[in-house]
């Protein structure tokens, strides 16, 4: 069992959870996730690890409320547990040895895993541009702890209730027009913005590193579920990544297979929803 040490509502959607998962905080990097499951009966959920503190013990979690799994995870409280915490799995992101400035971007709830990497690189001593894009006011998560881990911090909202009016590539073009320069982008997001991110940086031929999120299962490359296409080639999300050069994904072919049961979904939240009347 892995208990819950700190819990915090970001928002009515968005949840935090510190766990105590010792072994996990020990080795795991940002770029990697973790797979848990509320109890024998549940199904497995993977999540990016958003934080850790390896003196302590602890990983930070931090998710959006979609579905029945993560509704159930959310109402959980400090000092509730969960039965399995699975991890680290995936590969750490790496970036080149050389690398001396950064721009991490991310896009809604994508922030609480481009945070990690922006604390990472800025302990290492590398230059951090953090660019942070939300759809208002209302959901903008990790803006004091993005401040304090980069050089420039931008936040923009999509309908300019908070910092910047428009997109993360809005802010991301401006700058790269000025004379910016970066030895690599992180992006981590919606599928669409990641995608939308690689084509502002490949006139640039700016290496952009982008976490995907297919559909996955065991976390392992057994079921074959997380398989993306990169450069022409079949990969495994679970174990090739999640990391990877955005300009040779197929988003295309992503975004489709990230919508298989997209109505089995719906209505399952429907019944659901319909359940708690």
């Amino acid at each position: 069992m892995f208990q819950i040490v700190e819990r915090k509502q970001w928002n009515e959607a968005v949840v935090q959870m510190k766990l105590q998962a010792p072994l996990i905080a020990k080795k795991v990097l940002p770029g990697q996730f973790i797979i848990f499951r509320l109890d024998e009966f549940a199904e497995r959920v993977p999540l990016t690890v958003a934080d850790y503190d390896r003196e302590a013990g602890t990983i930070t979690l931090i998710f959006q409320i979609v579905g029945n799994s993560t509704r159930r995870f959310a109402a959980l409280q400090a000092g509730d547990s969960i039965q399995d915490l699975v991890g680290p799995l995936g590969k750490a992101t790496e970036i080149p040895d050389d690398a001396k400035s950064v721009c991490v971007i991310g896009g809604g709830v994508g922030c609480a895993i481009a945070y990690p990497q922006a604390k990472y690189l800025h302990e290492k001593g590398i230059s951090v541009d953090t660019i942070a894009g939300f759809r208002n006011k209302d959901i903008v998560i990790l803006e004091d702890e993005f401040c304090a881990c980069s050089d420039n911090f931008y936040l923009c909202t999509d309908d300019g209730s908070y910092g910047t009016k428009g997109f993360v590539t809005n802010v991301l073009q401006e700058m790269l027009d000025q004379g910016k320069h970066y030895d690599v982008v992180i992006a981590i997001g919606p599928v669409p913005m990641m995608k939308f991110v690689c084509q502002v940086t490949k006139p640039y031929e700016l290496l952009t590193l982008v976490s995907l999120n297919p559909i996955m299962v065991d976390g392992t490359g057994m079921c074959g579920g997380c398989r993306v296409t990169v450069g022409g080639e079949i990969r495994y999300a679970c174990v090739d990544g999640p990391d990877f050069d955005g300009h040779q994904v197929d988003f295309e072919e992503l975004m489709h297979r990230n919508s298989t049961y997209r109505d089995q979904e719906q209505h399952e939240c429907r019944l659901k929803k319909v359940g708690e009347v």
